[in-house]
């Protein structure tokens, strides 16, 4: 029976997130963070999108998110380690007449940071018939980042080979046992491997979805670099120099649509943090943009990404305070399909 890998923009029935606490790495900003997490969920509740929210303290976080409607807020206590669900939280994959949520491992990104319990929530989701039990399936032997991987919902992947051929995650396997992998696992018969694209700050060994995302249409969108003296145009050059080169399955070149790239970043010690257009999150009826409080940069990404999405509203949302932990919004977040999850907690 062959197994199809879902696009993020088919349908959803609900979008995982995690709340900060002070076990986290927020803990040194915890209440910026939490104020940063409740503007997230009360802009994607405000659209009508339906949030599992994992946190520590159920009333807690009811207290927090008071202002969004509770009929589309399901909160589940869980134990976490960080808040990237887009890492660890379940991918969803088609086969036969049902969705599968597959469990795939999680360490850290690439034996980094503690993942011991990020690494269970699927499994305790299941548990807990939040993930439906006859959906669940795991597949923690095999180690692959939710915000790693891109699909057109149609056989094809786009990825990056510094993530995936890390020798921290699966022991540093080739591109072509990788691909016979993805295959097996999530049904993918067409990988375009990007060898370019780095961001500075980022921990996630170029995760895709920093750098470039499938649209509809075979589109794909792409983070470019129009300053020579920016430090990061001789790679995104080269990126975009690779992106002309990808051929979709029937042998034609993709639609390449380029992203700016924001304005530098920097902590308060000075690092340049990794501000991206590209780590949007697409939902139902809603493009849910991150912005850095760039106006000219942020209005030209929202207004690039209608390209690619011209049905769907689009909807910026600060995410400066998520860039101290060097992610954004996509990366704080992953969408969940109907019939992954039981239909009496996001129906």
């Amino acid at each position: 029976m062959t197994k199809r890998f879902l696009a993020e923009w088919e349908a959803q029935c609900a979008v995982l997130m995690a709340l900060p606490h002070e076990n986290t790495d927020w803990e040194y900003i915890l209440e910026e963070a939490r104020d940063q997490y409740r503007r997230i969920i009360e802009a994607l509740t405000g659209e009508g999108v339906h949030v599992i929210l994992l946190c520590p303290d159920r009333e807690d976080a009811r207290d927090l998110l008071s202002g969004c409607p509770e009929n589309l807020l399901s909160l589940i206590e869980m134990e976490y380690n960080d808040t990237w669900t887009r890492d660890y939280g379940p991918l969803a994959i088609e086969k036969g007449d049902s969705i599968r949520a597959l469990d795939f491992g999680f360490n850290g990104w690439g034996l980094k940071f503690a993942s011991d319990k990020d690494n269970l929530v699927n499994l305790r989701l299941s548990e807990r018939f939040i993930i439906e039990p006859a959906q669940y399936r795991n597949e923690r032997d095999f180690v692959l980042e939710g915000g790693s991987v891109e699909t057109d919902g149609e056989g094809t992947l786009l990825t990056t080979s510094r993530c995936l051929c890390s020798p921290n995650r699966n022991g540093g396997k080739s591109r072509s046992e990788l691909n016979v992998i993805l295959h097996d696992r999530l049904g993918v018969d067409h990988v375009l491997w990007l060898d370019y694209g780095a961001l500075y700050g980022d921990d996630t060994d170029s995760h895709i979805d920093t750098l470039a995302r499938i649209a509809p249409n075979d589109t794909i969108l792409f983070t470019g670099c129009r300053d020579m003296d920016d430090s990061h145009f001789e790679e995104l050059l080269k990126m975009r120099a690779q992106l002309t080169m990808f051929r979709t399955v029937a042998g034609e070149p993709y639609n390449l649509v380029e992203l700016p790239l924001p304005s530098p970043v920097y902590s308060p010690e000075g690092e340049r943090i990794p501000a991206t257009y590209a780590n949007y999150l697409v939902t139902d009826n809603v493009i849910f943009m991150p912005t850095y409080n760039q106006p000219d940069n942020d209005r030209l990404a929202m207004q690039t990404v209608r390209i690619a999405f011209p049905d769907k509203k689009v909807v910026g949302i600060d995410c400066r305070t998520l860039l101290r932990q060097h992610g954004s919004l996509h990366c704080a977040t992953m969408q969940l399909h109907p019939g992954e999850i039981n239909s009496t907690v996001a129906g």
